[in-house]
């Protein structure tokens, strides 16, 4: 894969995976009824979650390998199984595991100042699928500076969209429609399930199992 390639490939996965179109629903329903100055607090908080986690398990991600003895295939192989069910729940328009329970909004509605962290930073944004793709990433570049760079270019880029689009949710919400957002989210989910499959055929060759 050429570096533009791989670094297209970041930003396309983890665009897939944070999925703020298919969050963006969540964040209007649980700002409903907020002033316009406390949401748009509560998103800087919640993007600066994002922001900061994907970039710290992309900084550590190599000493967890290390530290657990795990080879980088058996992680692909984790991380591609569970964005491929992540997966599965966009395409059928479902939440995934990783999403907002019923409990999860009972919980966020009762303790609204804390929304921001939980769930909407963790995990509607910051979910286990996302925190795994940068570790996968990471792992990929090896010692190549310019990879190693494109991982976090590749967070910078998501961050910053996840931001405009809840930053203007309600008009997009409003635009695309509930039909729009789910046609959205089903393309996204498609995206994702191969990038799931990619990572375990990844991990099959280079464990020789295929090739």
């Amino acid at each position: 894969m050429t570096e533009i390639g791989f670094y297209a490939a970041v930003i396309v996965s983890l665009f897939a995976i944070v999925d703020p179109i298919g969050t963006l629903p969540f964040f209007v329903a649980l700002t409903e009824g907020f002033e316009e100055e406390d949401r748009r607090i509560m998103l800087r908080r919640a993007i600066m979650v994002l922001g900061g986690l994907l970039a710290v398990f992309a900084l550590v991600g190599r000493f967890v390998f290390a530290a657990f003895g795990l080879s980088l295939a058996a992680f692909e192989i984790a991380g591609g199984i569970l964005l491929f069910v992540i997966a599965y729940d966009m395409l059928q328009g479902e939440l995934g595991r990783t999403r907002l329970s019923a409990e999860d909004r009972e919980e966020a509605i009762a303790r609204r100042d804390e929304i921001s962290v939980v769930p909407l930073g963790i995990p509607l944004l910051a979910g286990p699928g996302a925190l795994s793709t940068v570790m996968i990433y990471e792992g990929n570049a090896g010692s190549d500076p310019y990879l190693i760079v494109a991982t976090f270019v590749g967070i910078a880029v998501v961050t910053v969209a996840a931001y405009l689009i809840l930053r203007f949710g309600q008009k997009i919400l409003r635009s695309l429609g509930r039909v729009g957002v789910m046609a959205m989210t089903r393309v996204l989910g498609l995206l994702l399930a191969a990038v799931g499959v990619q990572f375990v055929i990844n991990a099959l060759f280079s464990l020789h199992v295929l090739g």
